[in-house]
């Protein structure tokens, strides 16, 4: 496959953009890049069933059962019997979840905003608002709601 410069502009952006989440997370300790995602993605839902927070995520229901099941026993999950449906199970970001969530865009954001501040200051706010424009459009793809 042949890449077109703008392939290749894209394709340093994610690289970025995944560095700064990966060094981030690897600061946090203790909590991998997939628990991340799901902290994020329940986040988003608010309160969610097993099932929603696989389809959020896009994995099994399996593979999300395995994964609550260890953010539940590290604290950053709480599952508590659903209202209104004694046999579901709703799960919701508990306190310590929030934290990690907050440190983790911290330094993200930290790392960000070094980054746009070697820019040239004229530049900063054409590319804070194709940054936005790139956001906006990604939202219907679903791809707005990823770690």
């Amino acid at each position: 496959m042949t890449r077109t410069s703008d392939d290749e502009v894209l394709l340093g952006l994610t690289r970025t953009v995944m560095g700064v989440s990966t060094a981030a997370a690897d600061r946090l300790g203790g909590i991998s890049v997939v628990q991340l995602r799901a902290l994020t993605v329940l986040r988003a839902l608010g309160t969610a069933t097993l099932g929603e927070l696989a389809q959020g995520m896009a994995v099994t229901l399996s593979t999300t059962s395995r994964l609550v099941d260890r953010l539940v026993a590290a604290g950053l999950v709480v599952r508590e019997p659903a209202p209104g449906n004694r046999r579901a199970l709703a799960l919701r970001v508990a306190p310590d979840g929030q934290q990690a969530l907050d440190r983790y865009d911290g330094d993200r954001l930290e790392a960000l905003r070094e980054t746009l501040d070697r820019l040239p200051e004229a530049a900063r706010a054409g590319v804070l608002s194709a940054f936005a424009a790139f956001t906006d459009a990604a939202r219907p793809l679903g791809r707005a709601v990823a770690s």
